[in-house]
């Protein structure tokens, strides 16, 4: 069943509606997250909305490459210029913009939306449930988690000499040339959790890891995050630790603009970075 938005409508995971007045149907690019399309909500203008949904997904630009390319009228500036002068145009606007596409965090999404996991949302499950509901719908599942991934195995043992440890989930980004160790939480995050995160991806370096990968990277998806801890625990600065918020339902347009934000803010805290 189609879900409605104040003006929008999603229809699946594949195309959006924009309501009201002449509906108008777009493709849904399987590269682009909810955070950019809760951007493109704010465009006002079909032609320019439609410009800029085409471009972030065939140039593959980041979420804060399309928010600032949106906030700095690149589509209108690129009218006005002269086609002979467009190319200027285009190259100011890599080069402003080539952090933003380096940064490790573009490749994980939060929050992260799964409702074709088949939760509701006042739903009571497990960590177990959650894990294989995942498994289920694994390709989706990877399409919303980011670019680049590619499955290596679930409830992954390392042995050590304390003992035995399992992973939830692993994959691979073949673009970043590293591993992703995956923790699931039904609950808030904790101190305990960043913490077996942390011991976790110190071991896959070491015991998993081969000539050519990059430092892991391990992420905590978590019921809900927390300012404190992004501002405060080992969290903060580190390059191959994060935590992201998952939703089990497709929220309103209010609710998902809201969450962004928090996000947002929880991720700037955690890193230093302006996400402006």
């Amino acid at each position: 069943m189609a879900q409605r938005y104040a003006g929008l409508r999603c229809v699946s995971r594949r195309k959006i509606e924009w309501l009201p007045g002449k509906e108008c149907v777009y493709p849904m690019p399987n590269n682009l997250s909810w955070m950019h399309y809760e951007r493109l909500m704010r465009v006002k203008n079909e032609d320019e909305r439609d410009w800029y949904l085409r471009e972030a997904s065939t140039e593959n630009w980041s979420y804060r490459t399309l928010d600032r390319n949106i906030g700095s009228q690149y589509y209108h500036r690129l009218l006005q210029t002269p086609e002979s002068k467009r190319g200027e145009v285009i190259d100011e606007m890599q080069r402003l913009t080539a952090d933003y596409q380096k940064d490790r965090h573009k490749f994980l999404r939060n929050p992260v939306v799964a409702e074709f996991l088949g939760f509701s949302q006042d739903a009571a499950y497990s960590e177990t449930n959650l894990e294989s509901a995942i498994i289920d719908h694994l390709q989706k599942f990877i399409l919303e988690l980011g670019k680049g991934y590619a499955f290596v195995a679930r409830q992954q043992r390392i042995k050590t000499d304390i003992g035995e440890y399992y992973i939830d989930l692993v994959f691979y980004n073949y673009i970043l040339k590293c591993f992703l160790l995956i923790d699931l939480k039904t609950s808030r995050i904790t101190h305990e959790d960043i913490g077996q995160m942390d011991m976790y991806i110190r071991m896959y370096d070491e015991l998993k890891c081969s000539e050519g990968d990059n430092p892991t990277i391990g992420l905590l998806l978590c019921s809900e995050t927390s300012k404190d801890l992004a501002r405060y625990s080992i969290l903060k600065d580190s390059k191959q630790l994060y935590a992201a918020k998952y939703l089990t339902y497709l929220p309103t347009r209010e609710e998902l603009t809201a969450e962004i934000e928090r996000q947002k803010e929880i991720f700037a805290l955690q890193t230093g970075k302006n996400q402006d």
